[in-house]
């Protein structure tokens, strides 16, 4: 199991939206996710990438596209077996 996990934060869902229809459409696992608190305190999108290796494809993406993002972050990953259980 991977230990990191792999956000691209944005000022705006538009340009998350835009984004990962650009990294779906060459192939890159990803998906949309809400933003972890511990990155950024508003409520907005990011995208989850699976492979720290696809960093620079989606940097060249972002740089063809003119897409506006606030930044790439690596955190730990950060799994409770027991979050949500109350019994």
């Amino acid at each position: 199991m991977k230990n990191k996990m792999n956000y691209i934060l944005f000022k705006d869902v538009e340009n998350g939206k835009k984004l990962y229809d650009l990294i779906k459409n060459n192939s890159i696992k990803a998906t949309i996710a809400p933003t972890p608190r511990i990155l950024d305190i508003c409520c907005g999108i990011s995208i989850l990438y699976d492979n720290i290796e696809d960093k620079p494809k989606i940097e060249e993406i972002i740089k063809e596209n003119n897409i506006e993002i606030k930044g790439f972050h690596e955190i730990e990953r950060d799994i409770d077996p027991n979050r949500m259980k109350f019994l």
